[in-house]
C-alpha cells in the first residue's frame, strides 16, 4: 500500500519538514494544525476562535482526501492552558454535531508553548 500526501490550499501550509496529511489505505493522518490560516494574527483570537479555525483546517484536509468529519476516530488537543478546555469543548461539541458526527475518541495534554503563539494545537485520525 502506498502513502498518499494530502494536500489542500484551505488550509494552513506546512511551517516545517512535515505534511498536512498522509493516507494509507483507509486511514487519513492528520498533522497537528495551528490557527494559522487566516489574516488575522493568533495573538489577537481567543482560544474559541483558534479551535473554530483549527476545526475547520481540519475538516477541509479531510474533505480533500475524500473523507467526512464522520471518519474522525481520534484526535489529540494540545493546550497551552488546560483551564481552556471548557471552552475547546464548546467549540468542539457544536463542530461534531453540526456536520453530524459521532464525537471521536480523545486525549487533551497541557504544554507549554505551541507555534507562532498559538494556545491551542489539533491532530486527528481518520479512517474509512
Amino acid at each position: 500500500m502506498t502513502a498518499i500526501i494530502i494536500n489542500t490550499k484551505h488550509a494552513p501550509q506546512p511551517i516545517g519538514p512535515y505534511n498536512q496529511g498522509i493516507c494509507n489505505g483507509n486511514i487519513l493522518y492528520i498533522s497537528g494544525q495551528i490557527p494559522t490560516h487566516t489574516l488575522e494574527n493568533v495573538d489577537n483570537m481567543n482560544i474559541q476562535q483558534q479551535t473554530q479555525i483549527i476545526l475547520s483546517n481540519i475538516k477541509n484536509i479531510i474533505l480533500k482526501a475524500n473523507f467526512s468529519v464522520n471518519n474522525i476516530i481520534k484526535t489529540t488537543i494540545f493546550l497551552t492552558k488546560i483551564k481552556d478546555l471548557q471552552d475547546v469543548n464548546k467549540i468542539y461539541k457544536i463542530f461534531f454535531q453540526e456536520n453530524n458526527s459521532h464525537f471521536p475518541t480523545r486525549s487533551c495534554i497541557e504544554v507549554n508553548n505551541l507555534p507562532k503563539n498559538a494556545k491551542i494545537e489539533i491532530e486527528a485520525i481518520a479512517m474509512k
